[in-house]
């Protein structure tokens, strides 16, 4: 699973996430550093492709059907 966290890294390199986690086993991670100003609509742009293959699953699209009009 896929999740998204919000962090700041400081001059020396030091990754400071927003809130704490906890996982119950060691975990890799992927670090996007973005310009200062950067929007949310951009952000949110950036992380579209890489959460595209997950969207189109079929396990996706069957928990979100029920909120599909019918046609």
């Amino acid at each position: 699973m896929l999740e998204a966290l919000e962090a700041t890294i400081d001059p020396d390199g030091t990754v400071r996430l927003r809130e704490p986690v906890q996982f119950s086993a060691k975990r890799r991670a992927l670090v996007i550093v973005l310009e200062d100003g950067v929007s949310q609509a951009e952000t949110a742009l950036l992380s579209e492709r890489s959460l595209a293959a997950d969207w189109g699953r079929a396990e996706e699209e069957e928990a979100w059907a029920h909120l599909q009009q019918d046609r």
